[in-house]
């Protein structure tokens, strides 16, 4: 069905760049808006993690940055124009699946960033698989 909406996920990482030029291949190809979302969120021990961060520190808008670094390093300035941003508080995971509420696929890379980089799939892929509302793709990183 041509005119309905593909949904990445983008963190910057390596894996995630490499979802968001599948991701745009494909929508190029089905007729699909293309939509990249990130999201950002607190840590639960973030004053005795972080105790010197600055009071001008602005996650969400670090987050705006990331996506804005990562569509103009994946794809070209025209599909970087074409593609719907949206920054959302909150679990990565669940800001995905929320997202992909009637959308036509969700795409992942197959591992972002954390310190597991021996897992085969990272938590925020493993979760979207087995509960997203549509077809997932996940991109390996090699």
């Amino acid at each position: 069905m041509a005119g309905g909406r593909i949904v990445v996920g983008v963190d910057g990482s390596g894996p995630s760049l490499k979802a968001l030029t599948w991701a745009a291949r494909q929508a190029a190809l089905t007729g699909d808006s293309l939509h990249a979302v990130i999201s950002w969120e607190y840590p639960a021990s973030w004053a005795t993690l972080m105790p010197g961060v600055p009071p001008e520190f602005d996650p969400e808008r670090l987050a705006e940055q990331i996506l804005d670094q990562s569509l103009a390093e994946a794809l070209t300035p025209e599909q970087a124009a074409a593609t719907t941003r949206t920054v959302v508080a909150g679990n990565a995971a669940q800001a995905l699946i929320d997202q992909a509420e009637g959308a036509e696929l969700l795409v992942v890379g197959d591992r972002g960033y954390s310190g597991f980089k021996a897992a085969v799939l990272g938590s925020v892929s493993t979760n979207v698989t087995q509960h997203a509302p549509c077809p997932v793709v996940v991109v390996r990183a090699s």
